[in-house]
């Protein structure tokens, strides 16, 4: 297998994120390397938060001067142009700022899952290197403890049955000499019980992390695309308690977008500074617990590299070899001359052959390309999907502040414009002919009034068609016709159709001409 130097390139973001300015918070610049332990590094990454706090000072800061000019600085607005400017401005601010959340959302959902991929390999990785670890440390106990237990109880038991033969005792002394040379071999391996414990812990701490920073983000990520909606919707119904309560909400939203990109800009930065040079840090964590021949082995894995167990577990292998050569002389010289020895030779065999397939399963879990190929999916992981999710959250962030600004900016002219109009139709005058108000209020006493001009016209008509003669008789076809055109008309006359009646015009005069004359 290649080297992990090969396999594994940081990528170049990290180198970016690597370069950013190390000041602690006495503005003391400071070494790139990475340690976690450090209080100085510790405070290098939270001044990167202060930082965004600054920014967010400097946003509340435009936004509360912006305010101010719209409040104080008033201007003439009672002209039609200037008002569709305003509204148009308004309703174009209010596109963009529904635009740019839509899209910081939808960077959101791609960063924070690009994240969590990348944590969740880390934390897989965690777990198949602890499993290798509790293998080798479970085979290495139980070959030992078989060697110094059951063993040594089988030749105690040996040595008295042959007690009369010097030959055959040798041979079990020698038998003795080479299960004490394999316990010393694999007592001779690095203790993993410790580093198995660590990687355990610090797995199940990432996941248990990781989790509530992914559920927290979803939340966020509705949270933001809610407040967008309700906010145009306030904009579009023109609710002045809506655009109050999201104006509210925006700011609250605008000051935890600033909160999340520190945070964010913080993890990118450490976990770049740990991805430029990872082999370095892990060596100076396990030098007082297992040798730097053995870390090295494992972290590059390079067949020019030397196996530091491969000694060990040649010495394991021919004591092994040489023991069940032994075996299988007693029980081809011995067994004869004492049957009673046979059960406890037949009970070492097996206990030598249990430990050459423990021999085999330690030499493939002990094989640095198991745990490399761990390690290079746990920096990967962490390097490429974990930082390029958190550099998509900090677009994210940025993206929602712009977004939830000019919100903030649109919501108050768009109130303002809301009360306007609602004071300009308060003033309308109630006698005003335009007021539609009014219009119906002077349509429904006229129409009152017509009536009674109506009634008193048919009562003059019933009086004078005594004094007309019968060819001149008044006929009410113009009333049908009224009362037919109020019913089609849903109650209301026309009466432009009806020239005289309605409009309280007196009766046509009749003029009678003297007998024998006639009116030229």
């Amino acid at each position: 297998m290649s080297s992990a130097r090969v396999d594994y390139i940081a990528p170049w973001w990290t180198y970016w994120l690597h370069e950013f300015p190390h000041v602690n918070l006495r503005f003391q610049p400071l070494d790139h390397t990475f340690k976690p332990q450090d209080e100085n590094y510790q405070q290098s990454l939270i001044f990167l938060g202060c930082v965004a706090a600054a920014g967010l000072g400097v946003n509340l800061l435009c936004l509360a001067i912006y305010l101010s000019c719209l409040c104080c600085c008033r201007k003439d607005e009672e002209e039609e142009e200037s008002k569709k400017s305003n509204s148009c401005c308004v309703t174009w601010a209010a596109v963009a700022a529904g635009l740019i959340c839509c899209v910081a959302v939808g960077v959101g959902f791609y960063g924070n899952s690009e994240t969590n991929d990348g944590v969740y390999q880390l934390t897989y990785s965690l777990y198949n290197a602890n499993h290798t670890l509790a293998g080798v440390d479970s085979l290495v106990t139980g070959t030992a403890g078989g060697m110094q237990s059951g063993l040594n109880e089988h030749l105690s038991r040996l040595g008295e049955i042959f007690a009369a033969r010097g030959d055959f005792v040798q041979t079990l002394q020698f038998m003795q000499q080479m299960s004490d040379n394999i316990i010393k071999q694999l007592l001779g391996l690095p203790d993993w019980e410790k580093a198995k414990v660590d990687l355990a812990a610090i797995a199940d701490q990432t996941a248990y992390v990781e989790y509530y920073r992914w559920l927290t983000y979803l939340l966020i990520l509705i949270l933001d695309l809610v407040i967008c909606l309700a906010a145009c919707l306030g904009l579009a119904k023109q609710s002045r308690w809506l655009l109050t309560t999201m104006m509210v909400c925006g700011v609250l939203t605008l000051i935890l977008s600033w909160a999340s990109l520190g945070a964010d800009v913080a993890t990118a930065v450490g976990t770049s500074d740990f991805c430029v040079a990872p082999d370095k840090f892990l060596m100076n964590q396990t030098k007082d617990v297992i040798s730097s021949d053995i870390v090295h082995y494992y972290l590059y894995c390079s067949q020019t590299l030397p196996n530091p167990f491969q000694q060990s577990l040649t010495v394991f292998q021919r004591s092994l070899t040489t023991m069940q050569i032994q075996i299988q002389g007693l029980l081809q010289f011995a067994v004869p001359l004492f049957p009673t020895a046979e059960r406890d030779l037949l009970s070492i065999q097996h206990l030598l052959n249990n430990s050459e397939a423990s021999l085999h399963q330690l030499t493939a879990l002990l094989d640095c390309r198991g745990l490399n190929k761990d390690y290079l999916d746990a920096l990967i992981g962490v390097c490429y999907d974990g930082v390029e999710g958190l550099l998509y959250l900090c677009l994210f962030s940025l993206l929602a502040a712009c977004a939830f600004s000019v919100m903030l900016c649109a919501i108050p002219r768009a109130w303002r414009q809301i009360a306007n109009r609602d004071r300009d139709y308060d003033d309308i005058d109630d006698g005003d002919p335009f007021n539609p108000q009014s219009r119906r209020m002077t349509s429904h006493h006229s129409h009152q009034g017509n009536m009674h001009s109506f009634c008193s016209y048919s009562s003059s008509i019933g009086s004078q068609t005594s004094l007309q003669p019968p060819t001149q008789a008044v006929t009410n076809a113009p009333l049908s016709e009224y009362m037919n055109q109020s019913a089609l008309f849903g109650g209301n006359p026309r009466y432009e159709n009806v020239p005289l009646i309605g409009r309280g015009s007196p009766p046509p005069s009749v003029r009678w001409a003297p007998e024998g004359k006639s009116f030229s």
